[in-house]
């Protein structure tokens, strides 16, 4: 792959496979959603090799490391030797367990829950949805 010494940060995410297309990169540059050292950076800022970027993409945050500049998109096997994923673990997974709420199912038809019903619904969920203590 041939390699560039000049690379806009918005060419980059997308060529990386971050971001699916250049304009939603960009977009989160200028939406403050890619960070160089805590500041903000725009879409036309010159990546270098070395450099570490805190990326936030919907929930899921991420922090990579620039190993490599690569100018166009390539299959996702190529493009992750561009990048080293610095993201800790305990954040890689964090936003998967909101997915896993216990499911409360009631019948159809059933109507409005009473106010019995809703005080063990609470019960099944308490603490459930309270973020851990650090």
């Amino acid at each position: 792959m041939p390699e560039k010494e000049k690379l806009r940060i918005d060419k980059y995410l997308w060529s990386i496979r971050i971001f699916k297309t250049r304009t939603l990169a960009a977009d989160a540059c200028k939406a403050g959603k890619v960070k160089l050292d805590g500041q903000n950076i725009k879409p036309s800022h010159e990546v270098r090799i070395g450099e570490t970027y805190q990326v936030s993409k919907g929930i899921e945050k991420k922090v990579l490391k620039v190993t490599g500049l690569l100018e166009n998109r390539t299959d996702a096997k190529t493009a992750v030797q561009f990048y080293e994923d610095l993201t800790p673990v305990e954040q890689t997974y964090g936003y998967k367990s909101v997915f896993q709420a216990p499911m409360i199912r009631r019948d159809q038809g059933a109507g409005r829950p009473t106010k019995k019903d809703r005080r063990e619904i609470d019960d099944l969920q308490d603490g459930f949805f309270d973020q851990p203590k650090q």
